[in-house]
């Protein structure tokens, strides 16, 4: 009797607790986490979107080069406020900054996501979300602050925390605003045969 043919691994290039509990959701978990140590300054005259692919490529690459024979899953995540990019908060100066910033106003979560498969065959894609905050007082502000969940979040907020209290209004995908744009990814993976 012939053996079931087994898949390739997935490999997942981020550290993400977040990704990784995204990908659970679909029932996909990865074979392997290894996060990417790449360079995320944004180039002069950058727009956000190209930033995201940019960045998403360049995670792909570095970690495919270490698994040849292997799905591998590249992903980032910013958050712009027309032009502008908000960056991942990590002292309570810049989580203030970025939730003044967002108070009473809309601004776009972008995802690019990029795949490899095994065949060496790419693809890649942007999830765009709009997210719609409310006006803030300062006092919702400081309480945000206080909860400590903005620590390393783009745009200085968590979604699936307490923050959804602030936010009146989304538009696109909620996974995007988590950390990945599922239905991208898996119409990436299983397109090129990942199942």
């Amino acid at each position: 009797m012939a053996q079931p043919r087994r898949r390739a691994p997935l490999v997942l290039a981020s550290a993400s607790p977040r990704r990784l509990e995204l990908l659970a959701q679909i029932g996909w978990r990865p074979d392997a986490v290894d996060a990417a140590d790449i360079d995320e300054t944004p180039l002069k005259h950058e727009l956000p979107a190209d930033l995201a692919l940019r960045l998403a490529d360049a995670k792909l690459d570095a970690v495919a080069a270490r698994h040849p024979g292997a799905f591998v899953l590249a992903a980032d995540t910013l958050v712009a406020l027309g032009r502008r990019m908000l960056p991942k908060a990590e002292t309570e100066e810049a989580a203030r900054e970025c939730i003044a910033r967002l108070s009473g106003r809309r601004h776009r979560v972008i995802g690019g996501i990029a795949v490899r498969a095994p065949d060496g065959t790419r693809r890649r894609r942007l999830a765009i979300s709009i997210v719609a905050f409310k006006r803030m007082t300062q006092m919702e502000m400081e309480a945000y602050v206080a909860t400590g969940e903005w620590r390393g979040k783009a745009g200085g907020y968590a979604i699936q925390g307490f923050a959804a209290a602030y936010i009146s209004r989304i538009s696109g995908s909620y996974s995007n605003i988590v950390g990945l744009g599922l239905a991208e990814t898996y119409a990436m993976l299983s397109g090129l045969g990942f199942r």
